[in-house]
């Protein structure tokens, strides 16, 4: 990619500088554009149920998952024990001490995974800007011990608000867009416009590209290869209507080639200054069919991440509610 140009350099620098959240909240915050979801917003995603319907969000958690290995790799699930182990009278007395079985079996298991090798939250302590993560905290707060501050296990019960499916492909009447587009402020507001729907301080955004569905049999470079997502030009756009939370369906949220010659610069703008919540790997596709079906484009989205102490991301079984 080579060196940031200057007019990269500056541009980045402008954006932090109007898209900003560092204490906003205070000095001691860790949980970023959450903040704006609070007691009002949780009542009004309450009252957008009215069907008593819920979509799951998450893809499966196997080795079937999109990641092709070395950086990050699939889940792996180890059985400790297992139905053949009943059958075969190997549990038979029961272990720890209980006692005879008396027709009694189980099954056990260990899950070994990264933790954002699924459908997940992206911490704010996962992205450093010059030494920096978010509220103006040092990197050096990460350690081999989890992160001091900014853990993801700050998003933990946090996660209930309105959210909003912005359905590029469908609008265009595709099937996905190409790797490499970039989605903008015009491309959502658009959206919006069409489906009668005005975004509020404290929504989430999931935004469809269509990625994941024509990949998902056959994944390739789905996981950090080119791919469609958001435009670096969105970040003033989030700041500026208070968006808490965005989830895509792509491996991670913006464009991929980035725009400008720093990697991943709307993370560095929107995450690691503006506070907002970053989820990636969403499966979007079942909720896509049933907002087409229905034309309701928002609902009660619910994803709270696993309380993994310190950790700089965390998988989560996220649901739209309808």
């Amino acid at each position: 990619m080579g060196a940031p140009q200057d007019d990269d350099t500056s541009l980045l620098h402008h954006y932090i500088d109007i898209c900003s959240n560092w204490n906003r909240w205070g000095a001691d915050d860790q949980i970023g554009a959450l903040n704006l979801v609070g007691p009002d917003q949780v009542r009004h995603a309450a009252r957008l149920v009215r069907q008593g319907r819920s979509i799951s969000l998450t893809l499966p958690y196997d080795q079937r998952g999109p990641q092709p290995g070395g950086f990050r790799d699939n889940p792996r699930l180890y059985l400790t024990a297992t139905g053949t182990d009943h059958t075969t009278g190997a549990q038979d007395p029961l272990p720890g001490g209980f006692g005879p079985a008396k027709g009694l079996g189980f099954s056990d298991d260990v899950l070994v995974m990264p933790t954002q090798c699924g459908t997940q939250w992206d911490a704010l302590s996962h992205i450093f800007w010059n030494g920096r993560m978010w509220n103006g905290r040092s990197a050096d707060q990460v350690t081999t011990r989890g992160a001091e501050t900014n853990g993801i296990e700050n998003y933990t019960g946090r996660v209930v608000m309105r959210g909003i499916l912005i359905d590029v492909p469908a609008h265009r009447g595709k099937d996905s867009l190409p790797p490499g587009e970039a989605i903008t402020p015009d491309d959502v507001e658009d959206f919006l416009t069409a489906h009668g729907l005005t975004a509020r301080p404290g929504d989430a955004l999931l935004v469809r590209t269509g990625f994941m569905a024509v990949r998902r049999d056959r994944w390739g470079d789905y996981a950090g290869g080119p791919a469609p997502g958001l435009s670096l030009h969105m970040a003033p756009w989030l700041r500026r209507n208070d968006i808490a939370a965005v989830a895509t369906d792509t491996w991670g949220v913006e464009v991929r080639p980035n725009e400008i010659s720093y990697f991943q610069p709307l993370h560095i703008v929107s995450l690691v200054h503006g506070g907002i919540a970053f989820g990636e790997m969403f499966d979007l596709d079942a909720l896509a069919a049933d907002c087409a079906e229905d034309g309701v484009y928002e609902f009660m989205f619910v994803a709270s991440p696993l309380p993994l102490t310190g950790a700089s991301g965390a998988p989560v079984s996220a649901l739209a509610i309808k």
